[in-house]
């Protein structure tokens, strides 16, 4: 059997409920060629329902629920649920081919350096008249980069990456932002030969305004990778200027006709005028120019500028306010911080994470900050656990909250004089070091105050995350010289910027 027929894969859906769920499931049971591992769907309905009705196949199906917060959360939920070596991830209003899982064998069967393979995409669009404005756009799916519609990805390259930003809560750029922070790794990815056909759903009259809550994606695409964002993913320009000048128009002209400038609220209006018309044109011209269609453009031609503009200064405002420098690594704290304190524990099956912790992690990883773990393990100096078992629990941790990118433990007792047991500030040195960060930039993230003691001799900032063990005093004393945050996912908030 060639290497292209052993490959493991599973399959993630993200959906709300949609009709169309069904017929992507079909399709998959339907091929010839390799099964994948399982199917995960991804339950996104914001609240509990029945549960969903999926056909009778013969795949390997299971539902996991994600509580309504968006695709990017629920494909982030539905990988971390699957072991397999590839995700791929599939939108539940496309219909793979039916050579689809034959040719996804031949697709993943690529070398260790390329990270992810993008399906072709095909649009059906109809044979008897020219398609409509929202249809066209539609069609554009065929020539986007890195669309999950029909993307896979190697689960390692996930972990490493944490996966899709959920500060993205529409379907909309949280897989172009994926791909461009798995490209800075150094990975590739390419398009395969297998196909999937997405067709064009219904839309309302206003479908077009509405998209243009896109724009505050924009702002999050900008923040984080730069002005020439558009381009690295494959983009034109876009609009925004012509929107900004239209706009900009049209409140001049009304405030001028409202204070008496005539003559400057003719102007502005005929420029409004003009701009709006150019728009409408370029969206009419190549369409049926049904009644209902010239009806549906010219509304929407005159909402969309200021709605685009609107979006996107909202979303450039929620970026820029408040948020601070990132760290330069964040190092934590293994017990009781990550996972819940079991004694000298050298048995990789007692490792259970803290509530919190993967989500938190995941959102320093899809920010591009470097992560380490800081860990004082005495259990080896006292011949309670030996080196191999102290390894096999921290590739545990690793498996299920993620990779570091540095691990420092110390295997010395309380009496021997080292200096890199906590509180001293040794364990966090080397792993700046390590990391090339200087310690002055690194925040300390732990449960004592050892650990609050150690980043500050080190000359790190510190974050206590109290938990039963914490001594009042601890608490007392980090208040002076550290933040206290109540769990692990709001320090790491608060890192980033997103909470008080």
């Amino acid at each position: 059997m060639s290497g292209a027929q052993q490959v493991d894969y599973a399959v993630v859906i993200p959906t709300t409920g949609r009709d169309s769920l069904g017929a992507v499931l079909a399709a998959l049971d339907s091929g010839s060629g390799p099964a994948p591992r399982e199917v995960v769907v991804a339950d996104d309905r914001p609240r509990p329902g029945p549960p969903l009705a999926l056909p009778a196949t013969g795949l390997a199906t299971r539902t996991v629920r994600s509580g309504g917060r968006g695709p990017a959360a629920a494909r982030n939920a539905g990988w971390r649920h699957a072991e397999a070596e590839w995700i791929v991830f599939l939108d539940d209003d496309v219909v793979p081919g039916p050579q689809w899982r034959e040719q996804l064998a031949v697709d993943l069967d690529v070398p260790l350096e390329v990270a992810g393979c993008q399906a072709a995409i095909s649009v059906p669009l109809p044979s008897t008249r020219r398609p409509t404005d929202w249809e066209r756009g539609t069609a554009g799916l065929a020539d986007a980069w890195w669309i999950t519609a029909d993307m896979a990805y190697r689960r390692e390259v996930l972990a490493a990456t944490g996966g899709f930003d959920e500060e993205f809560r529409r379907a909309f750029r949280e897989d172009a932002d994926l791909a461009l922070r798995v490209q800075s790794t150094g990975r590739r990815l390419v398009t395969g030969s297998r196909t999937t056909e997405h067709p064009v759903r219904a839309a309302g009259f206003c479908a077009s305004v509405r998209a243009q809550a896109g724009n505050a994606d924009n702002a999050i695409m900008r923040r984080k990778h730069g002005n020439r964002w558009r381009q690295r993913i494959g983009e034109g320009p876009g609009r925004l200027q012509q929107h900004a000048a239209t706009t900009a128009a049209g409140l001049t002209a009304l405030i001028a006709a409202c204070t008496g400038w005539r003559t400057t609220a003719k102007v502005s209006a005929a420029g409004w005028l003009v701009l709006t018309a150019e728009f409408a044109l370029r969206r009419i011209l190549p369409g049926p120019r049904t009644p209902a269609e010239l009806a549906r453009m010219a509304v929407t031609s005159v909402l969309i500028p200021p709605a685009a503009c609107w979006h996107r200064l909202r979303g450039e405002w929620r970026n820029g306010r408040s948020r601070p420098r990132k760290p330069a690594a964040v190092l934590f704290d293994r017990d009781d911080t990550l996972i819940h304190d079991v004694p000298y524990n050298g048995d990789p099956s007692q490792v259970r994470p803290k509530r919190g912790a993967r989500a938190a992690l995941d959102r320093l990883r899809v920010n591009g900050v470097p992560l380490g773990v800081v860990s004082n393990q005495s259990g080896v100096a006292r011949g309670l656990l030996g080196e191999d078992d102290l390894a096999a629990v921290n590739a545990e941790v690793q498996r299920q909250l993620g990779p570091f990118d540095t691990w420092q433990c110390c295997v010395h007792g309380e009496d021997d004089g080292c200096g890199c047991r906590k509180p001293a500030p040794g364990l966090v040195k080397r792993a700046a070091a390590e990391l090339g960060a200087p310690p002055e930039e690194c925040v300390v993230v732990g449960d004592t105050g050892a650990d609050v003691a150690a980043a500050v001799a080190a000359g790190a900032r510190a974050v206590l995350v109290p938990t039963e063990r914490t001594k009042p005093d601890e608490i007392t004393e980090a208040l002076v010289v550290a933040d206290v945050a109540p769990t692990i996912e709001v320090a790491v908030a608060r890192l980033l910027g997103r909470s008080r």
